[in-house]
């Protein structure tokens, strides 16, 4: 069934033109950074992944970033865009000023392998260290480990995690210290400390109570600010303090 070509018109989305400015590194190349510029017409529901598709699919098919299901789960989109840490997948491009340019660089605190791609493994290292894995003693289990609403609620926040380092990179802390945990460990770390199943809780808050675990973080907030979940990332950092305090006692 078609429509009449006046309601066909007043279906259309609207697009608008925008200057994409984006980061690029190529270390085959040049050790040199520079930042490119694109003109670009888009539509109203378009989002930042949309405009760095139409560049890579249409204009340069040299940029590379990251990217995969492109809901805001897999958090492998995850760059600085203006200036703050953000998934690519879900800024939508309306939602900016427009009347300047759109810019894109990597996240920070990790090296920057090429364009808008960072070397992951210092932030999956720290990841690893805090046993993101449920430990459990005694006897192989014969039915699921009950918990209680209550129990489930208390580490709720932070079970929604999506590992884009997004609040990591956003870290000043980070930016400056290679060697501390960061924030995502830290949530990682709440999620299995407050879970009522788990009996390695102690082991991960000695492993967090190190000159590099949490009493580095100085409380800025912008890990809570960057968080594309919207987790409680400074609340739980400092409920996991407040647990090494308690156990010392």
């Amino acid at each position: 069934m078609e429509l009449p070509e006046e309601q066909q018109a007043n279906q259309e989305i609207p697009t608008f033109d925008l200057t994409l400015r984006i980061r690029r590194y190529n270390p085959e190349v040049s050790d040199e950074v520079r930042w490119d510029e694109f003109k670009l017409t888009m539509y109203g529901t378009d989002r930042v992944l949309d405009a760095l598709h139409k560049v890579k699919w249409e204009i340069d098919g040299t940029l590379v970033f990251r990217r995969s299901c492109a809901h805001g789960v897999c958090g492998s989109d995850a760059m600085r865009i203006n200036g703050q840490n953000r998934l690519a997948c879900k800024v939508l491009l309306k939602d900016l000023d427009l009347s300047k340019p759109v810019t894109v660089e990597p996240i920070k605190g990790l090296p920057c392998e090429k364009d808008l791609i960072v070397d992951m493994e210092p932030f999956f290292q720290s990841y690893r260290e805090i046993m993101p894995f449920l430990v459990a003693g005694g006897n192989e289990p014969t039915m699921e480990r009950y918990q209680s609403q209550e129990d489930r609620a208390r580490f709720d926040d932070t079970t929604k995690c999506i590992l884009c380092a997004a609040c990591t990179s956003s870290c000043p802390v980070f930016w400056t210290d290679g060697q501390y945990f960061g924030p995502a460990a830290i949530v990682n770390a709440h999620r299995f400390i407050f879970d009522s199943r788990d009996d390695a809780g102690d082991l991960r808050l000695e492993i967090l109570n190190d000159k590099e675990g949490v009493w580095r973080c100085r409380t800025t907030f912008n890990c809570t600010e960057a968080c594309p979940r919207g987790i409680q990332v400074t609340k739980a950092i400092s409920e996991v303090k407040n647990a090494i305090l308690s156990r010392s006692m």
